[in-house]
Parts: structure tokens; C-alpha cells; sequence
């Protein structure tokens, strides 16, 4: 299955790897649920923060992408 949902960041720390700054995310959907997600900087907007809307892209229930509204 593949689609998008909107969601509401709830939290986002960014790490370091190798390099590469690579960001866990916590999520929370329009209908209560929850998710968490270790993303790279391709897939997360510039300047994301907590609170901020978002398109999450799924994929077998699996967080891939977030984009901005």
C-alpha cells in the first residue's frame, strides 16, 4: 500500500552519521495514532520542527517521505 496521510510533527532530533545529518521523527496522525520514523536529509523538509503540518508518504505502513502541505 501506498499513500499519503497528513500528520502534525510532534517531535524531530536531528543526528550525525558518517557525515550526514539524519533526523528521528515522532508523529501523530488526524485520527490519534502515532508513528516514529529515522528519515535522511532527502526526505524531510528543510527547517522542520515540532508542530509543524505535514504529507506523510507511506509505504507498507511505513513512514518514507514528509513534504509540506
Amino acid at each position: 500500500m501506498l499513500g499519503d496521510r497528513e500528520a502534525v510533527v510532534t517531535g524531530v532530533k536531528p543526528f550525525d552519521l558518517h557525515g550526514v545529518t539524519y533526523y528521528d521523527l515522532a508523529l501523530i496522525f488526524s485520527d490519534g495514532s502515532t508513528q516514529s520514523a529515522r528519515l535522511g536529509p532527502e526526505a524531510v523538509p528543510d527547517g522542520l520542527k515540532a508542530e509543524d503540518r505535514v504529507l506523510v508518504t507511506m509505504a507498507a505502513n511505513m513512514v518514507v517521505s514528509l513534504r509540506r502541505p
